[in-house]
């Protein structure tokens, strides 16, 4: 099989439909290994777009937080989270909870706030028995195959996020802006030019216009960078989504997503979003103690279905702020 040389002396597998892959014999201390090759693997995820390494044997939330921040430095925390999960150590998290016999459909994490992760890292103390890799998809590749119609419509006017803060459903207000307080949470909204109306029963309504194509700051590349898809009330399994819509209303609903305009976006877009994904979708299923790194702008990633238990655990490094991800979008260069 072909090997990569960027990354030397370590040998990258790269191998059709699966994310490149590393093994590693005999790591010794994961720690020590981590920062000794340290630049050669964040050099292999810039190359790749994503890299597992396997056999690292990562099962304690203690050591895999050590070797994030090995890799990675400081560890961002959270904010604008939509659905609520359990912090394990600074910057470690549990993945977001989602039904098991439902996808999470590819997505670039928080490519709606400001400050988006430039890098993931993810870590398996336990694998479960069938399904749930968390599969990765080039998103240069992704906005090539999509229709120039749609995505001059998106560059032109960017994509809106709304969302509804409740007491029931998906995160809430100190989960998302880390305090209750209203004051607090207004002022993080103007500063992240996030639109924002409470409701007469106290609850939050939020609107942030995005960039929905971005260049990659290292390579260059125009990628398809967002959470269109996954956020969009189509995707929502039809059960769930008619039972909120019942519920809250069609304004009323935990997250949504819509043309840069404010127009609703057709069930039509989403499948054709979804399966331009799929089509170049890299899955390698998980094992335990495997690490994943995946470059958050250049590569979107998802979460399939599964049976049996799953433990996977995501630290988020390396903030940044897109020169054209800006919340009116502007021009890119062709």
């Amino acid at each position: 099989m072909p090997f990569s040389s960027l990354a030397a002396p370590l040998e990258v597998e790269l191998r059709p439909h699966r994310p490149a892959l590393l093994r590693v014999d005999s790591p010794g201390d994961p720690l020590s290994w981590a920062g000794e090759h340290r630049e050669a693997l964040r050099a292999a995820v810039t190359e790749h777009g994503a890299l597992l390494v396997r056999g690292l044997g990562l099962r304690d939330a203690d050591r895999i937080g050590a070797v994030f921040a090995r890799l990675a430095g400081e560890l961002m925390t959270e904010r604008e989270a939509f659905a609520p999960r359990e912090c394990l150590g600074p910057g470690v998290y549990t993945s977001t909870p989602w039904p098991a016999n439902q996808p999470m459909c590819m997505h670039h994490e928080l490519s709606y706030t400001l400050d988006v992760p430039s890098l993931m890292l993810f870590a398996c103390p336990v694998a479960p028995a069938e399904g749930g890799a968390t599969a990765v998809a080039d998103a240069a590749e992704v906005l090539d195959a999509l229709p120039a119609s749609l995505t001059e419509r998106f560059e032109r006017e960017g994509w809106l996020l709304t969302r509804s803060y409740n007491d029931e459903i998906g995160a809430s207000l100190a989960e998302s802006f880390g305090t209750e307080d209203r004051a607090e949470i207004e002022r993080y909204c103007r500063s992240h030019a996030i639109e924002f109306a409470w409701r007469a029963d106290g609850s939050l309504r939020t609107r942030q216009r995005r960039s929905a194509v971005v260049r990659h700051p290292v390579t260059g590349r125009r990628c398809w960078f967002n959470q269109i898809a996954f956020l969009n009330e189509w995707t929502l399994a039809p059960e769930v989504r008619e039972y909120l819509v019942d519920m809250y209303g069609e304004d009323g609903l935990p997250f949504n997503t819509l043309y840069g305009d404010g127009s609703p976006i057709g069930v039509e877009v989403v499948e054709l979003l979804n399966s331009a994904y799929e089509a170049h979708t890299r899955r390698e299923p998980w094992q335990a103690g495997d690490l994943l790194l995946v470059d958050n702008i250049g590569t979107a990633h998802s979460r399939e279905p599964f049976t049996g238990e799953r433990q996977v655990l995501v630290g988020m490094a390396d903030p940044h702020r897109l020169a054209d991800g800006c919340p009116i979008p502007e021009a890119s260069e062709r």
